[in-house]
């Protein structure tokens, strides 16, 4: 069924190839959504076109690295240039590197980076100035739980969530001051969620990727961005665990620490089957991991 204030609405969705973005873009085109994906891996993008059009939205793929400006502000006009205009951009790409600080080569650190922070920096960018200029427009980033508090062996990650997390508070500050109610930047914060993250993450920690536990469905995710689509807020944490763990955090800030460390170091390196080094999909696409789901919920 058609939702009236998604239909005929132009979303912006980066990293669409599978997880979050795919399940996203896949339940705006029933809904009547017009959309631009992007993704690094173009065959994917053009199925995932074909599955839009054919549940009754419009949809365009751009074969895009959202780690590269140029490739960022092309998207952008593709955009501008189909549609006439952008009403939702969501930052949704991004990739990470498990495994000890100092083994984790400083190449996938960085670009674990540039994919993750700037961009979503580039991304928002683009979109935040278009949205000035219509005086209006919705900016979704993902984040993560990991935005608002650590665990070891995650670290580039934790940066990059971490500033996503300031980038969009100071957006928001600055909207304050510019009078501008119909312009909205949501942050969004999910816990650990059967996504294929953890086939695409580069792996230097010795043993085979563990992901954390509660697994949550990556449909709850899905579900509130399409809502976030239709009803903006400022921050939405997506699991349960989540606002506990950050909860946590601010009231406790040491204990919480210790607790993920020791959660993190007996589930990850103590009681994870030996496995080899893999780079992963931080420096270039990797042909696993094309779902919105992983399938380890149902294997567990």
């Amino acid at each position: 069924m058609i939702t009236a204030s998604i239909h005929g609405k132009v979303v912006v969705i980066t990293g669409a190839s599978s997880g979050f973005g795919k399940g996203t873009a896949r339940e705006l085109a029933g809904r009547g959504a017009s959309l631009v994906l992007a993704a690094r891996r173009g065959e994917l993008l053009d199925r995932l076109v074909g599955e839009c059009e054919s549940a009754g939205g419009a949809a365009v793929p751009v074969q895009a690295d959202v780690s590269h400006a140029d490739d960022v502000e092309r998207l952008a006009r593709t955009a501008i240039e189909r549609f006439g205009r952008i009403d939702v951009w969501i930052n949704n790409a991004g990739v990470g590197a498990i495994g000890p600080f100092e083994r984790v080569p400083l190449a996938d650190h960085e670009q674990v980076v540039r994919t993750n922070l700037l961009g979503t920096l580039y991304g928002s960018y683009v979109a935040y100035r278009q949205f000035l200029q219509q005086r209006a427009g919705t900016l979704i980033n993902i984040a993560s739980e990991l935005g608002k508090h650590t665990v070891p062996y995650y670290a580039s990650y934790a940066a990059s969530k971490h500033g996503v997390v300031g980038l969009n508070e100071a957006l928001r500050q600055e909207l304050s001051e510019k009078d501008l109610p119909e312009i909205h930047v949501c942050t969004v914060m999910p816990t650990a969620h059967d996504t294929p993250f953890f086939d695409h993450a580069a792996n230097y920690t010795g043993h085979e990727i563990e992901p954390p536990t509660p697994l949550h469905d990556p449909e709850n995710v899905v579900e509130a961005l399409v809502r976030l689509v239709e009803n903006p807020k400022d921050n939405k944490i997506v699991g349960a665990d989540g606002i506990v763990k950050i909860l946590a955090k601010k009231v406790m800030p040491a204990v919480a620490e210790t607790l993920a460390t020791r959660q993190m170091e007996r589930t990850q390196m103590k009681n994870a089957p030996p496995g080899p080094d893999s780079p992963g999909a931080v420096r270039s696409p990797t042909a696993v991991g094309t779902e919105v789901s992983a399938g380890r919920r149902h294997s567990r």
